[in-house]
């Protein structure tokens, strides 16, 4: 489903602020893969996931998605075929339109839109059921302004608006990081039992080793813009942190340092 052939990134080029933050990265994602992705700040996790939704431009390499090279193509165009969630709950929603307004929206990404009726009574219906299974209570609450929701809130609702159009690829940029650890759960809980029951192609990034453990078939570690470790199957089912921990050390040769992740 998706395939990266030496992706490279540095940024401030030519300046004494340079940076190589992706080094030739070469990655497959089979259709199905559900990909966590741990490593300690400055690793390149985030980059990775900014090039492939085409945030910015490649130094060099090639992006592929289900056959079709991406490479050149703009963030908007990618975006009809990537769902992308992000750290902030605030980002991903438009804030000031109604719940049931922002699913719309979301309904008809890529879609040319005319002067007709914005939501039809059917999809008054869908919406109210999609909303239910998320069991929030938001159901009745479908006409509520987005910012006046809480982050765990938002970030499902932001979920439910990045697969409502089952995407190609989703990306999870540490979307549970700013939730607190009951919300978080929550929303990680949601995450993987939509990412199951439409069997999508899903990377995400966490600083959390156990989530990384805990979800998905695949896991990878990064560090300075390289992939040092990749693991799947019943390996990574039988991984514990400390695994993780002597791995880093071994593949790095430094210890990790990342309290954060640690903390975690």
């Amino acid at each position: 489903m998706l395939k990266l052939e030496n992706v490279s990134k540095t940024f401030n080029l030519g300046t004494v602020n340079e940076k190589k933050v992706l080094h030739e990265i070469c990655l497959e994602l089979n259709d199905g893969d559900f990909v966590t992705i741990i490593g300690g700040n400055g690793a390149g996790k985030s980059t990775l996931l900014n090039m492939i939704s085409g945030l910015y431009p490649m130094d060099s390499g090639i992006i592929t998605l289900d056959g079709e090279d991406i490479s050149l193509e703009p963030e908007y165009l990618r975006a009809q075929k990537i769902g992308r969630l992000f750290q902030d709950p605030m980002l991903g929603t438009a804030s000031d339109m109604q719940i049931i307004e922002n699913l719309a929206l979301a309904k008809r990404r890529g879609q040319k839109r005319g002067l007709r009726w914005g939501i039809t009574k059917e999809e008054k219906k869908q919406y109210y059921e999609i909303v239910k299974s998320l069991g929030l209570g938001l159901e009745d609450r479908l006409t509520t302004k987005v910012g006046l929701l809480s982050g765990g809130q938002r970030q499902a609702i932001t979920l439910l608006m990045a697969t409502l159009q089952k995407p190609k690829l989703l990306l999870l940029d540490e979307h549970t990081a700013a939730l607190d650890p009951a919300t978080s759960a929550k929303v990680l809980t949601l995450t993987n039992e939509i990412i199951n029951e439409q069997h999508l192609t899903a990377m995400m990034v966490t600083h959390n080793m156990q989530d990384a453990i805990d979800v998905g078939n695949r896991l990878i570690m990064m560090y300075k813009g390289r992939i040092i470790y990749d693991v799947s199957g019943e390996e990574k089912k039988n991984l514990k942190v400390s695994d993780l921990l002597k791995k880093f050390e071994e593949a790095s040769g430094h210890e990790f340092v990342n309290d954060r992740m640690l903390l975690s």
